[in-house]
């Protein structure tokens, strides 16, 4: 049996932890780390560890939704 393929999603920066913890609750992911290479400001080409959420597409597209309408509140307050 073929294993099945997992999708990640980038955590943004600056993502309060208690949104990252709320999505690792309510959704089947697992928070992994990835490293990822910069390209703005003065970070150009700087290597750095971000999380993402890895899971099935139809989850991750889930937690996608789910997660920018709870960052859309929480700058909207």
């Amino acid at each position: 049996m073929a294993e099945e393929e997992l999708f990640d999603l980038l955590v943004p920066p600056g993502v309060p932890r208690k949104m990252i913890y709320d999505v690792a609750e309510k959704y089947d992911v697992e928070v992994v780390r990835r490293q990822r290479k910069m390209s703005f400001a003065n970070m150009d080409g700087d290597m750095r560890e971000l999380i993402a959420f890895r899971g099935k597409r139809e989850v991750v597209e889930e937690v996608q939704e789910y997660l920018f309408a709870r960052l859309n509140e929480f700058v909207a307050e």
